[in-house]
């Protein structure tokens, strides 16, 4: 088994670990990149579902001025959590996944991505803010992932969560930062993974 499939099959198991089997997944392909797929996990009791990227993680981020690739250079997952099925997001979640090989952009908490149209059919939002890892998947060690002493060294498999914003929130946030907008959020107690929540208030 090449290190990249056995690295997609210890992410897969280190999330089903927590969450169990998937409930469904779409792949994605993408010009000048790999596939992409985008699991579905749950809903769980309280009906909440999470959606996993695999794939993302295939290849260290490196920006596209970088004069080498290092190979233990950061590699992540982006995981987004709702309040019921949303499977139109699938696809788009790939998209995201996709921005640091198709632009050669490293993603990291407190970007922002922007997709231009809806993150699912009908929804308000338009971009998400990326959050601190951990919380919710812990990090996976590249070491215990892959059988390869090259990568003892590299740095782990980071699972990234995403959480959508309308399109004032993501401009409110290109001007102050993503602290105050989170301090917007947590004064309000928005519940960002409500699909139908309201914007919060800008003013």
């Amino acid at each position: 088994m090449s290190d990249s499939a056995a690295l997609r099959r210890s992410v897969e198991g280190h999330v089903a670990a927590l969450f169990g089997r998937d409930t469904g997944r779409a792949s994605v392909t993408f010009l000048g990149a790999e596939q992409m797929d985008v699991l579905r996990f749950g809903p769980d009791r309280d009906g909440l579902v999470r959606y996993l990227t695999l794939g993302m993680s295939r290849e260290p981020m490196t920006a596209s001025d970088a004069a080498v690739r290092d190979p233990a250079g950061p590699r992540a997952e982006l995981v987004l959590s709702l309040r019921g099925r949303r499977d139109s997001v699938l696809r788009r979640l790939a998209v995201l996944a996709a921005v640091p090989a198709v632009e050669g952009r490293p993603i990291a908490p407190g970007a922002s991505l922007d997709l231009g149209e809806p993150l699912w059919e009908g929804a308000p939002f338009t971009a998400v803010l990326v959050g601190e890892p951990g919380g919710l998947i812990p990090d996976l060690p590249l070491a215990d992932a892959v059988d390869d002493p090259a990568f003892a060294a590299a740095a782990p498999v980071r699972f990234l969560p995403v959480l959508p914003m309308t399109m004032n929130e993501a401009a409110f946030k290109r001007v102050h930062g993503p602290e105050v907008l989170h301090q917007r959020w947590l004064a309000a107690g928005t519940d960002l993974r409500d699909p139908h929540r309201r914007e919060v208030d800008l003013g």
